[in-house]
């Protein structure tokens, strides 16, 4: 079974779990915001999130953070939320902005 569908519109932060070679983990944010348009017809979840920059710059420094394959998209910009669980938590947090 396959289910297409969308994030509506606005704010969203990205949020990840990764792992670095010393086995430590690490919370993975990313802000930026959801834009009305068409979606790829792939079968999964697909959105059209803008991080104010090139796409590609993107995905390169999102991909040097040690980030695993899966990650989540949550609504509203909640990476200072997520930094501050980290902290209490004893977990260093990474955030991929580009501005």
């Amino acid at each position: 079974m396959s289910v297409e569908f969308d994030v509506k519109a606005g704010p969203v932060t990205t949020f990840g779990l990764g792992q670095d070679p010393d086995g430590s983990f690490v919370f993975i944010t990313s802000e930026g915001e959801v834009k009305p348009g068409p979606l790829l017809a792939i079968g999964n979840t697909t959105s059209r999130v803008d991080f104010g920059e090139d796409p590609g710059r993107w995905v390169d420094e999102w991909s040097q953070t040690g980030i695993g394959h899966h990650w989540a998209l949550c609504i509203g910009h909640r990476a200072a939320d997520i930094g501050a669980a980290a902290n209490l938590l004893g977990i260093e947090h990474r955030h991929v902005t580009l501005s």
